[in-house]
């Protein structure tokens, strides 16, 4: 069976620096609705359409086929006293950009306001926190390779719903993409 409209496809992918250095990767065979909610990328789609099981490709990806190009306007440097402590780097905070309420920030409990961003914490000085909103992969050039496994017919109540009944594995390493798809400042 060929990827089309209505299939779910199981692939495991790697993402690469276009200078080969590894920077993420499947952890496995995921599952998704071709095109659905859970999907890819939309480059990615496309390069999947009409594929069959055994198809392994190497794609290369500009940021507006990726993760977007890095918007320096999801940069803020905030006071460290509006932060809970104690605070690291690598911590993440939801927020609004321009939000500049003099109330302290709360972390991310994952239910977000659809304009709300995720901030990253990405530098820490005694009284200042430096809060990134971009992707991770935001304005880079990547070379993703996939490996298609299976190609199946979607389930009715799958095609309904628009995404793959997949395990939790597979929901914990797409649930990143698809969020970034979505939103592409939203940091996963």
């Amino acid at each position: 069976m060929a990827v089309g409209e209505n299939t779910v496809v199981t692939v495991e992918f790697w993402i690469m620096s276009t200078d080969g250095e590894a920077l993420d990767d499947s952890d496995g065979p995921v599952s998704f609705l071709h095109r659905g909610l859970d999907s890819l990328l939309p480059r990615l789609d496309d390069g999947l359409e009409g594929k069959t099981a055994g198809f392994e490709q190497t794609f290369h990806l500009e940021p507006s086929d990726a993760f977007g190009d890095y918007d320096p306007e999801l940069l803020r440097v905030e006071p460290r006293s509006r932060f809970p402590e104690p605070i690291e780097v690598g911590m993440q905070f939801e927020g609004v950009p321009g939000d500049d309420e003099d109330t302290e920030v709360e972390p991310d409990d994952g239910d977000s306001d659809e304009n709300a961003l995720i901030f990253s914490v990405t530098d820490l000085t005694d009284d200042k926190v430096v809060l990134d909103a971009n992707h991770p992969y935001a304005g880079m050039a990547l070379r993703v390779r996939i490996k298609l496994l299976e190609v199946r017919r979607a389930d009715p109540e799958e095609i309904e719903q628009g995404y793959a009944d997949s395990d939790e594995e597979s929901d914990d390493v797409l649930d990143a993409l698809i969020e970034a798809r979505r939103n592409p400042g939203t940091l996963h």
